[in-house]
């Protein structure tokens, strides 16, 4: 004997609006809008674009690691901007940028763009062994 089939549950209603009648809650700018990206984001961007413009002066500069991080480890009075470690056997050299020091001693986003230039030339200078200047002929210009 056939057993009845039963009827299936309602769908859900869609929901328009929350309880307080505001609307759903959604993003506040869509992603590619620069709101949307992170301070974070936004500093390695900056390291990313120094970066670039050295290369093309530095072909070697390829085999560098550029890391950000947000703080040194450090036991130092005074906070360093940036670091070089110079290569080993197990690992490339490599030019470590700290965001928060960065971000502390920049008012706007073209100073802040000027510093980290300036930390990415004076920490391949010292990975060189040159001269900041002979890095970037435009170093202190700016």
């Amino acid at each position: 004997m056939d057993s009845p089939v039963p009827p299936l549950p309602p769908e859900p209603r869609p929901r328009h609006r929350d309880r307080h009648g505001r609307g759903m809650r959604g993003p506040v700018a869509p992603p590619q809008v620069p709101l949307s990206v992170s301070r974070a984001e936004s500093f390695r961007d900056l390291v990313q674009d120094s970066v670039e413009r050295l290369e093309r002066r530095w072909p070697q500069l390829a085999d560098v690691d550029f890391v950000v991080l947000d703080v040194p480890v450090t036991q130092e009075e005074s906070v360093p901007l940036g670091q070089s470690l110079s290569a080993a056997k197990d690992r490339p050299a490599q030019i470590v940028v700290y965001r928060r020091p960065v971000e502390i001693r920049a008012k706007n986003r073209e100073e802040r763009a000027l510093l980290v230039h300036e930390v990415v030339v004076e920490q391949v200078a010292e990975l060189m062994g040159l001269a900041p200047e002979s890095v970037d002929p435009r170093y202190g210009q700016e």
